[in-house]
């Protein structure tokens, strides 16, 4: 295959997290998914600040004409996250779910171990596995959550924020190519392994992910 056609089949994301109501913010990533001109743009939860407003934290991807993935952080519940896939066309919620894109395979649990909303650790692996199932086949795998994995880097930023065995535990069984996560703001960019998968803080400001 040439390297032309070889790109062509790369998916190209815009993953960010932890927005937390700020709209200007939206309308930055938003203005930067269209000029980099990205398949999909995948959003790590905590979108809204205490459910206290939803209103153009989606909208402007949607208008850039952009596909939105998205998950519930620990500031929103699932119900929210509901509203806001079905509020537009071509954004899902893909907690417990996945989907395909290309020839990658994308699944997701959202909320955390900690906060308003919040999940035990044995149900986010359930809730990965199940998402896994649905997407087995593709070449390469994408494990989109909200909490960050145990055992890990950026977990050591924080001594509240306790990462999730449970995503540990699905990315050592499930063993995704990327597992790409925020809730922790101090480890915004942070990137390491964990066996072969590559685990990415994306952070606020957003990171532009090839695959």
């Amino acid at each position: 295959m040439k390297a032309n056609q070889a790109s062509k089949q790369k998916l190209k994301i815009l993953a960010a997290g932890d927005i937390h109501g700020d709209t200007s913010l939206v309308k930055k990533l938003a203005d930067r998914a269209k000029k980099e001109k990205v398949d999909l743009v995948v959003l790590t939860g905590d979108l809204t600040f205490a459910e206290t407003s939803v209103d153009n934290l989606v909208g402007p991807f949607v208008k850039a004409k952009k596909e939105v993935l998205l998950i519930p952080g620990n500031h929103e519940s699932l119900a929210t996250a509901n509203f806001l896939a079905d509020r537009y066309k071509g954004v899902k919620n893909i907690h417990g779910t996945g989907i395909k894109e290309k020839d990658v395979g994308i699944f997701g649990v959202g909320s955390a171990n900690i906060g308003i909303f919040q999940i035990k650790d044995d149900e986010m692996y359930n809730l990965l596995k199940k998402g896994w199932q649905k997407v087995k086949t593709s070449k390469k795998k994408i494990m989109i959550t909200h909490c960050h994995p145990a055992g890990t880097k950026m977990e050591k930023f924080t001594h509240f924020f306790k990462g999730s065995k449970g995503i540990t535990k699905a990315i050592k069984t499930l063993k995704p190519d990327l597992a790409l996560c925020s809730h922790i703001h101090e480890a915004e960019g942070i990137e390491e392994k964990l066996g072969k998968t590559k685990v990415i803080n994306v952070g606020r400001k957003g990171n532009i992910i090839e695959i």
